[in-house]
Formats: C-alpha cells, sequence, structure tokens
C-alpha cells in the first residue's frame, strides 16, 4: 500500500505541476483559486503569475481561516450557486480537484464565463473516468476508484487510499477525457490545452511519456481553456 499511497501523492503533485506550466506570467491579472484550501497551493500559482490580486474561494472553514493567514482574499460560496463576483472581472481562475465535488457543474461553468473578462483563461484539473485503472474494477463490479456513492468512500471500492468517512468532499460528477473537452466545448470556451497527468501503475517519471503517447487514459487531467471575445 505503501507504493500505492506514493503513487497516488506524485500523481496529485503532478496536477500542481500542469497548472503552474500553463499559467501565464502577469503582474497586473487578477487570480482567483476556486477550492483554495489553506492557500499553500494559492500562493504558488500568485507566484509563477507574479500577482498580487489573488482572491480564493473556500467552504471549509479550517482552510478558509489559514488562507486568510496567508493574507488571500477569500471567500465561503458554494461553487454550485452563484458566486459572489462580479461579470467580467477575473483574468485568471484555477479550480484544482474541484469540480469532481460539485452537483451543479453546469451552474460551475456558467459563473467561470461570467467572471471571467473576454480573453481571461481558467485551468480545470480533476480525476479521469477513462484511466486504465478504473477499468480493472469495473471488469469486477466494483465502482470506479474516484466515483463515491457514500460518504464512506470505500463502499463498492476494491481498496481505497482515502479516509473511509469524508461526507463533504465526495465524489459526485467524474468526467472522462473526452467529456470534459465536450462540456467546455458545449459552453463555447476556446480550449487551448489539454493534458493527462498520472499513469498508473507507472511512476510518474515514466508516465509523463505515456501521457503524453495516451492523455485519454490519464489518471488525471487538466485542462486550459479561454473566454472567447464576444
Amino acid at each position: 500500500m505503501g507504493i500505492l499511497k506514493n503513487l497516488y501523492n506524485s500523481a496529485n503533485e503532478g496536477c500542481i505541476v500542469s497548472i503552474l506550466d500553463l499559467l501565464e506570467i502577469n503582474p497586473n491579472h487578477v487570480f482567483l483559486d476556486v477550492g483554495c484550501w489553506d492557500g499553500t497551493n494559492t500562493l504558488r500559482f500568485a507566484n509563477k503569475i507574479q500577482t498580487k490580486n489573488i482572491f480564493g474561494i473556500e467552504i471549509d472553514e479550517e482552510g478558509l481561516k489559514k488562507a486568510e493567514e496567508k493574507e488571500i482574499n477569500v471567500t465561503n460560496t458554494d461553487l454550485n450557486k452563484m458566486w459572489n463576483f462580479k461579470d467580467n472581472s477575473v483574468d485568471v481562475i484555477i479550480a484544482n480537484q474541484v469540480i469532481e465535488h460539485l452537483y451543479n457543474t453546469d451552474n460551475f461553468v456558467k459563473e467561470l464565463k461570467r467572471i471571467l473578462k473576454p480573453e481571461g483563461y481558467a485551468i480545470i484539473s480533476t480525476n479521469n473516468l477513462s484511466s486504465w485503472h478504473n477499468f480493472i474494477p469495473l471488469l469486477l463490479g466494483y465502482q470506479p476508484f474516484p466515483n463515491d456513492i457514500s460518504g464512506y468512500k470505500d463502499i463498492g471500492k476494491l481498496f481505497s487510499l482515502e479516509n473511509n468517512w469524508t461526507s463533504s468532499f465526495s465524489h459526485l460528477r467524474i468526467f472522462s477525457y473526452c467529456a470534459l473537452k465536450d462540456f467546455f466545448n458545449k459552453y463555447e470556451f476556446k480550449i487551448e490545452n489539454h493534458v493527462g497527468i498520472g499513469y498508473y501503475p507507472f511512476p510518474q517519471s515514466i508516465g509523463k511519456i505515456f501521457n503524453l503517447m495516451d492523455p485519454r487514459h490519464s489518471v488525471y487531467q487538466t485542462i486550459k481553456v479561454r473566454k472567447r471575445l464576444t
């Protein structure tokens, strides 16, 4: 299990790196980290952008307070509803491991579009339902690893690498590689990049090669989309 946990942690860090690689340097950009937790990665992203205009959304009170201590402007907002930001007010939005926790993903993408400035961009990183490592459980009659049917995250799984009970952070909607792309196309975003991260059972160093050849079956996926000029 130690090896599996290392693979899991490495793939998660790979998501952070994939986001950093897609960010553009602009000190004037207004940056919003959606689901910023304690703000640690928020500051990593802001440092890459080189901006001090840093905002966050976080529903967990503990994480929100820690982010505020890092001088991030954080609001407690239900992402399934309207966000507390003005139209056309943000240049860059990042949502890392967030969209899969929402029941109203259509509201999520509509709000992205509403608050992004024209030519503003968003980077979304999330699980990939079409990952090879989800096929085996399905063939055996088990749940795909990232898909939760209960707050008890081990129900129906071959095994679980996470805590048994996580009521607030269950995975509700998992996108396949093609579905994520189609989703943003439907809302008329321009897709600029779509990459795969992690390729179980290979370590990240080898998995990067397979990600380039076969991103559709990666463990995670990161997509960069831009709001079109109207």
